[in-house]
């Protein structure tokens, strides 16, 4: 399990991003002209000049096959929403460093200063020489859905918007483990969602997939259902997909005998509320830097409790999930990242924990250094 860590200052911070998280480094050594003449000109022609002839070895003898950009216009950046991409460059770089620190990948960040779908679209397929897969970050929603789709169209080669996809593989993985400890089968789980963006909408697909049937999510109206006449989208797709008792209201509504809760949005959990739900009940306050709920408060009521936050139990994080995805997609020459391989990854992180399978551990550490590999395996197979 993680170790606690001393507070972190704001100094410390921004020492560590000075001059960015990033630099390139070399494969092969330059140190006298021999070197350069074979690395540069002239060499380098007899290479390119191949690759004219036969395209498919940029494949080989370029880094771009197994390159990953970090591609976001910075309108929904972690909690902080539309700062632009400048602000949002940090991150980005960040994501690319997680990349290469978890799966061995070079990434690099790609912020595109418009909001425009096609403009953004235009651009990657303008780039797509230079990189081998699209890692989507931080793109508001419900724009993000549309993005998603056309790149995917636009572009022979992996794409996934992690908000999305890389937040249901790891809520699916340890609301799995979840189940086992409280005692409950997965499929007749009550699963109440907070939050209707990228993510919550996501982690709605996914728990269907995993053959979840009582599934109820919320937006800032209330629960998504068949009878509202103000859902559109990706919105009124979910609703069509959930909810098979048709329940109205709002949360608190909701919540009356759910077996689990998962949050996905500024909303808080009230106490009174949560004490609604059946014994033995699963929270998941995800919401960053600032839970739900409390989870000490939390753990008063449910018999399982996780967060988005790395200080206490349960981390729900991403990093368990994109880059090992990326890696057996990549491995793998797949040109699409399937539904069927996210469920693959979902089942092989939940695995891992094994016989340790506890309250306080339903999910491993970011640095377990079994997660990429087992990840990355189980999508090649589904590859």
């Amino acid at each position: 399990m993680d170790q606690q860590f001393a507070p972190i200052t704001d100094e410390e911070i921004f020492d560590l991003h000075l001059g960015g998280k990033l630099t390139v480094g070399l494969t092969a050594p330059i140190n006298d002209k021999r070197d350069l003449s074979i690395a540069y000109t002239p060499g380098v022609a007899k290479v390119s000049s191949a690759i004219h002839e036969n395209p498919e070895m940029a494949k080989t003898h370029t880094w771009a096959n197994r390159l990953v950009v970090v591609v976001s216009d910075g309108t929904a950046v972690l909690g902080m929403g539309d700062i632009g991409p400048a602000a949002s460059l940090p991150v980005m770089e960040g994501k690319s460093a997680l990349f290469k620190r978890f799966a061995g990948l070079d990434s690099i960040p790609l912020v595109i200063d418009t909001h425009d779908v096609d403009e953004i679209v235009e651009t990657l397929v303008r780039l797509k020489h230079s990189f081998g897969a699209v890692n989507l970050e931080d793109v508001g929603a419900p724009r993000c859905f549309e993005l998603e789709e056309k790149v995917i169209e636009a572009l022979d080669m992996p794409v996934m918007h992690d908000d999305q996809h890389g937040t249901a593989v790891v809520v699916l993985a340890a609301l799995m483990n979840a189940a086992k400890v409280v005692g409950k089968n997965l499929a007749d789980l009550k699963v109440v969602i907070s939050g209707a963006g990228s993510a919550g909408l996501a982690v709605s697909d996914m728990l269907v997939h995993a053959g979840i049937k009582n599934v109820l999510v919320i937006d800032s109206k209330g629960v998504l259902s068949k009878n509202r006449s103000d859902l559109s989208g990706k919105k009124k797709e979910v609703a069509n997909q959930t909810n098979p008792e048709n329940v109205e209201g709002k949360l608190a509504d909701a919540l009356v005998g759910a077996d689990a809760a998962i949050g996905l949005s500024t909303a808080k959990f009230e106490l009174e509320d949560l004490q609604r739900m059946a014994e033995d009940s699963i929270i998941f306050a995800l919401s960053n830097p600032n839970p739900e709920i409390n989870p000490a408060v939390a753990r008063e009521i449910a018999k399982v409790v996780a967060t988005g936050r790395s200080d206490f139990p349960n981390q729900i994080n991403n990093v368990l999930a994109f880059p090992g995805i990326f890696l057996g997609a990549l491995d793998a020459k797949a040109r699409r990242i399937t539904t069927e391989m996210k469920m693959a990854a979902a089942y092989a992180i939940a695995e891992l924990v094994a016989d340790e399978l506890s309250a306080d551990y339903i999910i491993p550490s970011p640095f377990d250094e079994r997660v990429t590999p087992a990840v990355a395996n189980a999508v090649m197979q589904k590859a």
